[in-house]
């Protein structure tokens, strides 16, 4: 499940993140670098974090087609194993982005279908991820970003090897805070995620490695061997 388990780096700065890697070790294969982080840091903080594990560069691209195709292929550049644009920006866009990622066979482009925390209806949430799913697999990317409640409807429209990314996890009461269409690690498992983005509940816990390792616990118990 190392591989499987995504660690948000939600931190104001690159101090704040390594110290942060450097705590969860080898607890977790892929760190994200999202918005706030990498406009502060930018990609020397990439750099940095790929020595020790794999990147996904939450950006979510959304603009004019050539633009997005030109951010893509800067991603690429910068070595990053997985990278996202906002499937709201429509399919010419799309296709854009996943003929610029093609010239990266080992980065992923998946797009975002509704944010977590869209305070959209959740039957609302299901249609438009649903179509976006379909859209951004019609387009050429490799998966999705969308809550584990829409997985099982993605995988069976889209096939088993179209990636689902899930953030929204959370477990042991917590604060659901900002998100909307959450779930544990176990039943993220179960609805079939290929991959699991956790903030909060690891990067404020007294021991990030500890409650990495108990993400994992989970997701293993949802296992059937």
């Amino acid at each position: 499940m190392h591989d499987r388990l995504m660690v948000a780096l939600d931190v104001a700065d690159a101090d704040a993140a390594l110290a942060l890697r450097d705590q969860m070790g080898d607890s977790v294969g892929w760190l994200k670098i999202g918005l706030r982080l990498f406009v502060a840091e930018g990609p020397q903080l990439v750099a940095a974090v790929r020595k020790t594990h794999k990147v996904f560069l939450d950006l979510k691209f959304h603009d004019i087609p050539n633009t997005v195709a030109q951010a893509v292929e800067s991603a690429g550049r910068l070595g990053v194993e997985m990278v996202n644009v906002h499937a709201g920006g429509g399919m010419e866009m799309l296709t854009a982005a996943a003929q610029s990622a093609a010239r990266f066979p080992g980065m992923k482009l998946i797009a975002v279908t509704v944010l977590t925390s869209d305070p959209m209806p959740a039957a609302e949430a299901a249609v438009v991820a649903l179509e976006r799913a379909k859209m951004a697999r019609d387009a050429g990317l490799d998966g999705v970003v969308c809550s584990v409640h829409e997985v099982e409807a993605i995988k069976h429209a889209c096939g088993a090897d179209f990636i689902t990314v899930t953030p929204g996890i959370r477990w042991g009461g917590q604060d659901q805070q900002d998100q909307k269409r959450v779930a544990d690690p176990a039943g993220a498992i179960r609805a079939g995620s290929d991959y699991l983005v956790v903030g909060r509940p690891i990067i404020q816990a007294e021991d990030p490695h500890a409650a990495a390792m108990q993400a994992q616990a989970m997701m293993r118990s949802a296992v059937v061997l």
